[in-house]
């Protein structure tokens, strides 16, 4: 097992029981740890040959195999109007999405304050969850059990600085500045810092709807950097105690390396589900991508893909859920690769059994 995990595991436990220890009337420190993981087998009906399955997916990726696709571990530490986060993380999603980072090992290493006694406002540092799209990199929480295609192309993490605003209950409002598209370190210094927004509403207990933005410079060849534009809306609905829609639509611009014009990206998602039972749910996805250009997902070929999938989880109790689901790409190219040579079509069904405490 990697030793800077060990370490890391070792802080995240000694800290909330030193945390435990300390006299509380001598302290107001507190200290809560929380943790997830998840295990899953996937079965690729192309049958690829290579180690992940396809280059752009980076949750559930193997093919024929029995893996972790993360596990977590979480502390959070807090002190009056200060509180830190701190998460490792191990897995094939660690090992597919955090290539091109040295410091893969922390999933949240992050300090917020609040500023004000009513905590409406707090400033957060560090490395955070991203604050675009609806879906986590934690299964659990979402309402199928793979991502959308939606979710693996925009960032999962982000390390930066975020101010956020929440003067009632209805609006919620962040402004924050970070080291570039998902990035932990830069690539390029060059680069300027790349700022973004999030507007979130929730006008009920029935709806959310979030508005994301993000804008700055992002490396495409060795001292070349190109301006990246994007827009992430989605609306969450609860239509009563059994059904739920979230429906997301999100558009891109980057200005051209050969030139002053900009390619664009777009995608589109609706996921319903509906609740059988306390223990039975049942989710459906519809979602197309439409990456002419390549600028975000690089296949060699013009990516314009339709998707579908079918969700069906068991419940045995808060905590734990099975999931199992099949999902089907149709593409216009022959961009998915199989133990024969390639093919316009992919069909994949995963199960996962996932314990979140």
């Amino acid at each position: 097992m990697n030793k800077n995990f060990l370490k890391a595991l070792f802080l995240v436990i000694t800290t909330g029981v030193f945390a435990q220890e300390t006299n509380p009337e001598e302290s107001k420190v507190k200290i809560d740890v929380s943790g997830y993981l998840e295990a899953f087998y996937g079965y690729d009906f192309n049958q690829p040959t290579t180690p992940t399955r396809l280059g752009w997916i980076y949750n559930h990726s193997r093919h024929n195999e029995f893996n972790i696709n993360m596990g977590m571990l979480r502390s959070t530490i807090s002190y009056e109007n200060v509180y830190a986060n701190i998460a490792i993380q191990a897995g094939t999603y660690v090992d597919d999405n955090y290539t091109a980072e040295s410091l893969k090992l922390f999933h949240e290493a992050y300090l917020g304050v609040y500023l004000d006694s009513d905590k409406k406002q707090v400033v957060e540092a560090g490395i955070m969850p991203s604050y675009i799209g609806f879906e986590s990199a934690s299964t659990f929480s979402n309402l199928t059990l793979t991502r959308s295609i939606m979710a693996e192309s925009s960032p999962f993490y982000f390390t930066g600085v975020k101010y956020k605003y929440t003067p009632n209950d209805s609006w919620s409002l962040a402004f924050i500045t970070t080291n570039g598209w998902q990035r932990i370190e830069k690539p390029n210094n060059k680069a300027l810092p790349t700022f973004g927004t999030q507007v979130v509403y929730t006008p009920n207990d029935k709806t959310t709807i979030n508005w994301s933005t993000f804008i700055g410079d992002e490396p495409v060849a060795v001292d070349v950097l190109r301006t990246r534009y994007f827009n992430d809306l989605y609306v969450d609905y609860a239509w009563n105690d059994k059904w739920k829609t979230i429906a997301g639509f999100d558009m891109g611009y980057q200005r051209n390396v050969a030139g002053d014009d900009f390619q664009d990206w777009k995608t589109i998602t609706l996921i319903t589900q509906y609740a059988i039972s306390q223990k039975w749910n049942v989710a459906a996805r519809a979602e197309y991508f439409e990456d002419q250009e390549n600028v975000i997902v690089d296949v060699g070929a013009p990516f314009e893909v339709f998707g579908a999938s079918f969700n069906i989880d068991f419940i045995p109790n808060s905590k734990l859920k099975l999931r199992t689901e099949a999902k089907w790409f149709d593409s216009d190219e022959p961009i998915f690769t199989k133990d024969t040579g390639t093919t316009t079509t992919n069909f994949f069904v995963a199960t996962s059994l996932a314990f979140e405490f």
